[in-house]
């Protein structure tokens, strides 16, 4: 009866600390979370001062005191929000430790209470009475075995508390639970090319003059350890890459606002007895590409079929390794992620094989959800996810097919038949059309729909209804297209840039830069950003200039020179662009704080 007393009292005692955990997560959190978007509004009211630059000499002295007063409310605003993550994540983890304990409480009463009664059962006999000093003495020893009892099971479930691990998010390596919100991926860069691959910036606010050399608006510039041709992905005050050689891979995160190496994160193959070794050409090269992130984690995958999760701080979550894939080139599609799910397209030669395939994988655990089979051979392409009417699909190219899946299940929605070859540039969605290229020949735009288009077969292939139109051009082998909606911008290797009409294909115009180019092409507002392959940054205006024409013409703005050779696709955010040169990450500001 005293273990069930305890039980019952243990029971108590922790239903009460689960309500209190509650009020805390319900009602002071929220208190907090008020505060914290206070703050952030009056940062942003307020003007931002004009510092003096990362090298001396290039502009006025700084508003100091603006400065100053920016750095500290941002550095309260940090702090704070750094409480929040700790306190609520600290607040899930007991509520789950808390019902586990109340629920071996509950049952320790129960059965305790069962074997109580059962046990004092006595056949009716006639029996003593009972010495009064002695049944006082019984009572007396219960009650302090009761009281040690319960006293036990309090220290042990402060204990437990007392060990619950308080977590540490300074380097804002928490993952709490859910997915970013689509608010936070449009204000980021977190995939390559940006939000939904597009390549559009959602800020103005975007540097328009530099100088590797000389240093002027070069913010800082850090060297990479490894090589690697992957695009800087940015998420709030981190830049992520990825390097490879022969031997090693890893994954890197730099602070983005001093450029200093956070942590790196080793990646391992599995020994495989007699294994070759895997050999690339420079071209592609061992990290090819590009890393995603949801805002908690960072996800890589690598040509030898690695892939790897870590949290903000740098721990490994998961890895696991899909199998070399059989590509003339070595691998280099990048990754997505959409919600929970992490996106690979996992193309492969030798399309009889049926190797190739599209692959969810759980971003949390790195288990497959789902795998879906691809009626392609190798391609070089990354998928997309973009919304159409207001259904969710992933957008993917690979010869002959441009194909979209409900990404919740891997169910195919739409395929249209309308290119071949090697296809290396990714699609993108705008204006209402997807766009895919077929390398040096085709530009096609396609009228998705919204649901899925079912035949005999099970297929819905929209090629004879869903093809808005087609040219045939000089298109580019390499770099993927870009897009405001209104114009559309092709660059070739080479460096013949096109534009032409979203709504009906017309070509506009043509120039030649008269250089080559392997990052593809972005927009920052009314701009167009192009990063040549020996550094040289082109920034022209969108736009009609040409009056008497009536329609848009090319009007170079400036050339900004970086000094090193560039492979991989420039990232903006705010105020800010990162670029991955050769041998170094550099940022690119106006301000000092970034």
């Amino acid at each position: 009866m005293a273990t069930a007393m305890v039980g019952g009292a243990f029971s108590v005692i922790i239903l009460t600390l689960i309500a209190v955990n509650h009020f805390q997560r319900a009602v002071l959190l929220p208190k907090r979370e008020q505060k914290l978007e206070v703050l952030k509004l009056e940062l942003r009211s307020r003007p931002n001062p004009v510092p003096t630059p990362a090298f001396a000499g290039a502009s006025p002295a700084p508003a100091q005191a603006g400065v100053e007063g920016n750095e500290q409310l941002t550095s309260q605003i940090r702090q704070l929000d750094l409480r929040i993550r700790q306190l609520r994540i600290r607040r899930y983890d007991f509520a789950r430790k808390g019902a586990y304990l109340l629920l071996a409480s509950a049952v320790t009463f129960l059965i305790a209470a069962k074997c109580a009664a059962v046990f004092r059962r006595k056949l009716p006999a006639p029996q003593p009475q009972p010495d009064r000093h002695d049944r006082q003495f019984h009572d007396a020893k219960w009650a302090r075995q009761a009281v040690t009892g319960g006293l036990v099971m309090l220290g042990g479930a402060a204990l437990i508390l007392a060990l619950i691990p308080e977590i540490d998010l300074s380097a804002s390596g928490g993952v709490p639970a859910g997915f970013a919100s689509k608010e936070d991926v449009a204000k980021n860069w977190p995939r390559f090319r940006g939000p939904a691959g597009l390549g559009v910036s959602a800020y103005t606010n975007i540097p328009t003059n530099w100088n590797g050399k000389t240093g002027e608006g070069i913010l800082w510039k850090t060297k990479v350890p490894l090589p690697g041709h992957n695009s800087p992905v940015v998420w709030d005050d981190r830049v992520f890459l990825s390097g490879a050689d022969p031997n090693k891979r890893e994954v890197y995160c730099f602070d983005a606002l001093s450029g200093r190496t956070l942590w790196t994160g080793p990646v391992q193959s599995p020994t495989v007895p007699g294994a070759k070794p895997l050999e690339l050409g420079e071209a592609t090269g061992y990290a090819a590409p590009t890393v995603a992130t949801d805002g908690r984690r960072v996800c890589a995958i690598f040509p030898t079929g690695d892939v790897a999760c870590f949290d903000f701080a740098g721990k490994r979550l998961w890895a696991t390794n899909l199998g070399t894939p059989d590509s003339a080139y070595g691998y280099t599609s990048s990754l997505e992620i959409y919600r929970n799910l992490l996106l690979i397209q996992y193309d492969q030669e030798n399309v009889e094989e049926e190797k190739s395939k599209l692959i969810a994988l759980d971003v949390s655990s790195g288990r497959i959800v789902w795998q879906t089979k691809r009626p392609v051979p190798g391609s070089w392409s990354s998928p997309i996810v973009v919304e159409v009417d207001g259904c969710p699909q992933v957008i993917t190219c690979g010869n002959p097919w441009v194909i979209a899946y409900d990404p919740s299940d891997g169910t195919e929605l739409w395929r249209a038949k309308c290119i071949a070859g090697d296809i290396v540039p990714s699609p993108i969605y705008a204006g209402g059309l997807v766009f895919a290229i077929e390398a040096y020949t085709k530009l096609v735009a396609i009228r998705p729909t919204g649901r899925p288009v079912r035949q005999a077969q099970g297929r819905g292939d929209i090629t004879e209804t869903g093809i808005a139109w087609s040219v045939e051009d000089s298109t580019p082998d390499i770099c993927s297209p870009v897009s405001n909606g209104q114009l559309l911008y092709l660059l070739t290797t080479d460096g013949l840039l096109l534009c032409y009409q979203v709504s009906d294909g017309k070509k506009l115009w043509e120039k030649d830069l008269k250089t080559n180019f392997l990052a593809s092409p972005s927009i920052v507002g009314d701009k167009l950003y192009l990063l040549s392959a020996e550094g040289v940054m082109f920034i022209s205006q969108i736009g009609p200039f040409d009056k008497a024409q009536g329609r848009p013409e090319y009007k170079e703005l400036a050339r900004c020179e970086l000094g090193e050779p560039c492979h991989a696709s420039p990232a903006f955010v705010d105020g800010r662009i990162y670029i991955r040169s050769s041998t170094h990450l550099y940022c690119i500001s106006n301000r000092r704080d970034g």
